[in-house]
């Protein structure tokens, strides 16, 4: 068995190797200190690698189903019709629907890949250290600035392809249509596609934030030198 006072020994010295690598490593940097070439590389890479996880995250079955941090919920005037439609024998087509939902912001999320990755190219070396002189958000708000517009294009024919299979999506379109029009039911909701696209999207946004601030607290574990070179001189 190994003895406890050699563990120990082992641990301290691991803990002081640790320590002095911190200390001497360029993360030790202020952000000033960075150059302009390092801040963009450092989002860079960032950016990759929130973009990457958000569209892995969400991009396949169950993705938004089984996350109930984006999981898609109905419409809110078909979540209030909700039990006066199972009374009406439409309770099996209401839980297809909201299932549907999901299943159409999974299909529509890989499209967001290229987007993310090639909104970086409009990115100044100004823009790079201001984005990380940021919020806690800031990366998420540059990406959704730079990509929401497309997104919601690319996004909506694949949501629409999905909810049109629903007779009730179309009979929810009808009515939302008409209570848009009249000033009762919010622009957003005025159809299940635009309201799923924008929800799939919001879920998207939320993900990468989510990336953002694990590699913000902590930038070490990113497993990427120029992450955190930069991401350190923030802390």
């Amino acid at each position: 068995m190994i003895r406890f006072d050699l563990v120990g020994r082992t641990l301290f010295s691991l803990i002081a190797a640790a320590s002095l690598f911190a200390s001497s490593h360029p993360a030790a940097q202020s952000l000033d200190q960075l150059s302009g070439r390092d801040a963009t590389a450092g989002l860079k890479a960032a950016l990759d690698r929130g973009a990457a996880a958000a569209v892995t995250s969400l991009g396949r079955t169950d993705g938004f189903w089984a996350n109930p941090k984006v999981r898609i919920p109905l419409p809110e005037h078909l979540q209030r019709a909700r039990t006066a439609l199972r009374f009406m024998g439409k309770g099996d087509e209401v839980n297809a629907l909201e299932l549907a939902v999901n299943r159409a912001a999974e299909q529509a999320v890989p499209q967001a890949k290229t987007l993310l990755t090639n909104a970086v190219k409009s990115m100044s070396v100004d823009d790079a250290k201001q984005i990380l002189r940021g919020g806690d958000d800031s990366v998420t708000q540059f990406f959704k600035a730079k990509t929401a517009s497309d997104l919601a294009e690319r996004f909506l024919p694949i949501v629409r392809k999905v909810t049109d299979k629903s007779g009730l999506a179309q009979q929810y379109n009808t009515l939302a249509g008409q209570g848009a029009a009249l000033g009762l039911v919010k622009p957003e909701q005025a159809t299940v596609e635009r309201y799923v696209t924008q929800k799939a999207l919001d879920g998207l946004y939320t993900m990468i934030a989510e990336e953002e601030r694990k590699i913000r607290a902590n930038p070490i574990a990113a497993g990427s030198d120029i992450i955190r070179k930069v991401f350190g001189a923030l802390n």
